[in-house]
Order: C-alpha cells, then structure tokens, then sequence
C-alpha cells in the first residue's frame, strides 16, 4: 500500500516561521505513522518561487531573481534537514523538470478546451497573487484577504474554465464529506461555490519571472499564473509530463495546507485536475494560524517565531510535541513559552521521563535491570486490558489528522502505569516476600512504555529511540506488528540506565516578545484626564445608546464542544456565527453542561470582544448567562434563528 503526503510549497519572500515549521511537522509525522505500518511512503515538500512578489523582493534586495530565489529554498531546506525531516523529495518550482511538466499541462487543459484567450480587467493583490471583484474589497480598494491596497490590472490573458466545473465540484464534496478536513471547514468551501465560480485568469504579461506557455502557444509575452504553476508541483514532482515512474503514488492520501490557501487547494486544484483527467486527492487537511502570547505574529512587531531559535532553546522535539498536542488541527494556535514549558515540565517530565526513570530505578533495586513479562498477564489483567482499549482506537484519530487527540489519548498508557505502580506498591510486595509480584509491577510498566514509545515515535523520533533502545529493542515495522497489532509482550531484557530525557526547565529560555504599549510616549491632556477621572465616579454607571450598541450581540450554534483538561470549570466550544470559520469559545460552565448536551444548540454571544487567553487557548467571545442561587443558564433564542442573527 502506497501513501503520498504533501506539505504546500512555501514561498520564498522569507525565511521559514513557526506556521511552515507546524505544516511540515504534521506531514513528517504522518509519513513516519504510514511507514512504522510498512507503508510505501512518499512524503512532499519544496518551495514555491515564481511570480511578481518574488520579482519585486529580489529587486528591493538587490539581487538577481533567481539568486534571491535560491538563496530563501536554500534556508528552508537546510533547516528541515537540521530538524531531521523525512522528506522524499524537495521540489522547487524553478527546477527544469517541473516547468516542463507545467508546460505539458497547459497543453492538454488548452487541446481540451478549458483555457481560452481573452482580456482581463480586474483589482489585483500582489501580496496575494489574487484578484478580486470590487464587491468583495474594503472599502473599494483593499485586499480582502491581507488588507493590502490592490492595483486595478488589465491585460490580455488565458483563462481556465473554472465556471465549467462548479457542478462537478460540488458533487465530489457532498459524495466525499471527508474530502475537506477539519469537516468544520467544508461548509465554506462548499459555500464560496455555490455563490458562483467566475474563469480564473492563469497567464500574466505585465512580469516576467515564470514559466513561460509551451513553446507550441508560440506566445512568449505569457507567464503562467503562479497558482496554476504552484498547484502542479504535487504531480510534476512524481514526473508528470515526463517520466511518469513514480505517478503510482497519485492520487495523494494528504494534502497539507493552511486554512489561507484552502480555497486554491479545494476548488482551483480539483478543478485543474479534473481537466486533466487524473483522479483527485483523498484528503485536503487544513490548519489553523499560530499567534505568539494571544498577539498576531508580525514582522514589525518584532513577535514572529523563529522555529529554529526555539528548538535551539528547547530541543526540536520538544517543539514538535507541543505544536501538535497544543491545539486541534484546524484551529488557531497560540505560542508561549509558558505554555511550552508547562507541557515539557508536566506532559514530557512527570509523566514520560519519570515513569522510565521509576522502573530503571526499581529494576536495579529487584532484580540486577533484568525484567522479565511471564508474570504481567497473571498479576496485571486489568491493566492490560486498560491498555489494549487505548491501542484499539488511538490511532484512528491520525486518519482526520487530530494529532493533539491523539496524544491526548496515548498519554492514558502514562497514567495507567503511574497508577499501576501506586496501587500495587513493588516496594511493599519486595518487603512482603512477594517478589515475583513486584517484579511483574516493573516489567508492566516497561511493556506501557515499549508500546506508548512505538505510537509516539512518529512525533518524537529521536527521543523514542532512546527509550527504545532502554527498553531492549528497535522501532521499526516489525515491533509495531508485535507489539501494537498483535499485542504481545517484550522479550526478557537487561534496562539500560539512561540520564534524565526531560529536565525541568525553570525559566523562559528566550527573550520575551516585545509587548505592544498603546499610547506609549504620549501625554494626556489634563482636561482629558479630569473628564476620565470623573466618568469613573459616575455612581449610576449609566452608559449611551451608543455605546451599546458598539457591544456585537449574535446568535451562534455549537459545532463542537470538550472539557478543558485539568479545568473543572471550562468547557472549549467552537461556535458557528455564520463566519467563515467557527469561533473558539472557552467558557466556565463545565459545572452546569455537559459538552455533549451543548453540541447543535444555540447561545448568545458577544462577537466583537478583544480576544482573551484562558489556560494558554485562545478565546474569541464570551456567553451570556444568567446564574443565581439555583445555578446557571445560558441566554437562548426562543426559536432557532439562522446562525450570526444580530441580538438588539
């Protein structure tokens, strides 16, 4: 069985941040997952390196194009490289293989009649590499998407007939409701076609840094729209138009994205491919954006997140666990190293490090390291069984790439051996004469870390090593047949000492971000502050009309809702405003619902409050409720209203 996974291609006007760091961690984590299961793998990434904005940095730094180019896929290849990614290919769209097969691509959408030639007219985002119709602008000028200002652009252009597969494209997503994933995100997907698909422009003549038509257009002025080119990559890199060897790995299981360009990968890409007659991709996995301390990351903030200055502080895989337990896959994610340190001192340290820690210690104490299983199906029945059920369902949550539930749930094998050693106390059977019993206590929890370390390897690859290598044996295909499938347990072994994997980390490793200072440097009048000072001495606390009225007051329904771990108030829910996405709401009334009785119901919610963090989740609105001495209630319409209702 063959499994192809892609992260997109990153363009090159920068170096990599934290958001490229969490794409490539998720598809190298799903592509050592596939392999650890004796999987064929081919695992994708690159750099994307055409268009007007790659031309216009290269010249705002002096450089020649293509050297400004090389020099960006050089830094985030070799940083992969240093972060031990396991990638199979590394594609650049400037690599002659793949022009050729974009080229041969063109041909055969233009001999089929799905590019045409025509004049375009239109406001277009540089930034973006986007146009847009003037009804979807702010303001009449700015980018929807980025908020830069647009250019109106008329050229003469070759147009693919995007508006010829809306109905094709529509029933792919309502026979493949996995197709989309988180299925949260299909919705607008699903929307943004039915509002009507126009043609999609995919040549340019007012730049020149791409990949020029085939020589059989016989049009040399035209360079291909760098989405066209972009998108092609995932097949051009198994030799499309070429020598087709590897075009055995197509259709790709996963495709990896950021929720900003899911709209190019769930319709321009289908669509493309449907032209061209190849099958589509099973999966487009779209996550969410990463904050730094509840702020968004900016340049000029001076608050983005370098992954390797973080991995430098705190080790790569520290980093990597973090990023894929922190948040769900597909919603926003916040970094600090608060949160960082809290899950390494809690997650990694106490739970992970220490356990092994305790039976090395144990084992050298009873029985000279020597740990033996004949005993651990007698004495620990019910804590085999406790483990067997997390094997039976843990790893089905990779298949919608919920990698923190995943880890959620593999951390209960931790639990049940922490628990196992306190209730059955080998010390105490040591001193009661009960030897094999207290023998039986180590070797259980050293078979719970020889499977936990088994699924874990694919996010911590170097670490599980090591524990591995403690423990007697080697991670490979055949110990996840043995262990994981078939279940059995390990072999008599000598445990080897190994030194603390997890120090505690006292303090932050890295400079803090700068913190924003609103009204820094500047001086109040006098008469200002008076009318503050007495504004708060307003005993009846009166507010206008207007200011009421600047409070957002909407219905939202429930998509999703879950406990808060080591929270016994909060409750996470994700709320449906009739926005493009769901609102991540984390509210304090575990005490009074339960999450399943939440899901598909209605709230009021104030939309327009600034953005708060609770237990490091970031949180994008606040319920109403009433509460008294009977408990609390939540605010709810008296009938179903349509979801983003207006409340007022």
């Amino acid at each position: 069985m063959s499994y192809y996974v892609t992260t997109p291609i990153y363009y090159v006007n920068g170096e990599a941040h934290i958001g490229h760091a969490y794409t490539t961690f998720i598809a190298d984590t799903l592509a050592r997952y596939k392999r650890l299961r004796g999987e064929d793998v081919f695992f994708l990434t690159g750099t994307d390196e055409h268009g007007q904005k790659i031309e216009e940095s290269a010249k705002k730094f002096g450089k020649p194009t293509q050297q400004f180019a090389d020099e960006i896929s050089a830094s985030f290849r070799e940083l992969w490289d240093e972060f031990g990614i396991s990638y199979d290919k590394f594609i650049r769209t400037t690599d002659a293989d793949h022009m050729e097969g974009v080229k041969k691509a063109f041909e055969v959408m233009y001999a089929k009649g799905d590019i045409y030639k025509g004049n375009y007219e239109g406001h277009y985002c540089v930034s973006c590499e986007t146009f847009f119709p003037e009804t979807q602008l702010i303001d009449g000028e700015f980018c929807p998407d980025c908020g830069r200002t647009t250019s109106v652009v008329k050229e003469e252009s070759y147009f693919f007939r995007l508006s010829a597969y809306e109905q094709k494209l529509l029933d792919h997503y309502e026979a493949h409701d996995d197709f989309i994933l988180p299925k949260s995100r299909r919705n607008e997907v699903v929307n943004f076609v039915k509002g009507g698909l126009n043609d999609l422009s995919v040549t340019r003549t007012s730049f020149t840094w791409g990949v020029p038509l085939p020589e059989s257009m016989n049009d040399g002025k035209h360079v291909m729209y760098v989405w066209l080119d972009a998108l092609l990559n995932y097949i051009t890199a198994l030799g499309y138009g070429r020598d087709e060897a590897l075009m055995h790995y197509w259709p790709a299981q996963m495709h990896l994205v950021g929720k900003d360009i899911l709209r190019f990968h769930a319709i321009y890409w289908p669509a493309f491919l449907m032209s061209l007659g190849l099958p589509l991709p099973q999966h487009i996995g779209a996550h969410g954006w990463w904050t730094r301390d509840g702020e968004k990351m900016s340049k000029s903030k001076g608050n983005v997140v370098s992954p390797k200055e973080v991995a430098d502080a705190y080790g790569i895989e520290n980093l990597r666990y973090f990023m894929m337990r922190e948040v769900p896959f597909g919603q926003d994610g916040d970094f600090s190293q608060r949160a960082l340190i809290d899950r390494i001192n809690s997650d990694l340290s106490n739970d992970l490090g220490n356990l092994l820690n305790r039976i090395i210690g144990m084992s050298g104490k009873y029985s000279d390291f020597v740990i033996d299983s004949k005993d651990v199906r007698t004495f620990h029945a019910a804590e085999i069984a406790e483990v067997d059920a997390v094997l039976d369902h843990v790893e089905s949550y990779l298949d919608e790439v919920q990698t923190h539930r995943y880890l959620e749930e593999l951390w209960k094998l931790f639990t049940i051996g922490n628990k196992a050693i306190e209730a059955h106390a080998p010390w105490v059977k040591m001193k009661e004469g009960k030897t094999d019993e207290a023998l039986a206590v180590v070797a259980l929890v050293a078979n719970i870390l020889a499977k936990a370390s088994v699924l874990l390897s694919p996010f911590m690859p170097k670490t599980t090593e090591t524990i591995a290598d403690a423990l007697g044996f080697r991670i490979t295909p055949e110990a996840y047949r043995t262990l994981i499938a078939e279940k059995t347990l390990l072999e008599t072994f000598t445990i080897k000492k190994v030194p603390p994997l997890f120090p505690r980390i006292e303090a932050p490793r890295m400079e803090q971000a700068p913190q924003a200072q609103p009204n820094a440097g500047k001086t109040e009048k006098p008469e200002k502050k008076a009318a503050q000072k007495s504004e708060s001495k307003n005993e009846d606390n009166l507010i206008t009309i207007d200011q009421f009225f600047s409070v957002s007051l909407k219905i939202g329904t429930i998509v999703e809702a879950e406990e808060v771990p080591k929270s016994k108030k909060l409750l996470k829910l994700q709320v449906d405003l009739g926005e493009e996405r769901p609102r991540q709401i984390v509210a304090g009334i575990k005490e009074f619902y339960s999450p399943q009785s939440l899901v598909d119901t209605q709230v009021c919610v104030v939309a327009n409050l600034k953005p708060a963090k609770l237990m490091g989740m970031i949180s994008e609105g606040m319920l109403l409720a009433a509460k008294d001495d009977e408990g609390l209630s939540l605010m709810r319409p008296e009938h179903p209203r349509k979801a983003g209702s207006s409340v007022g």
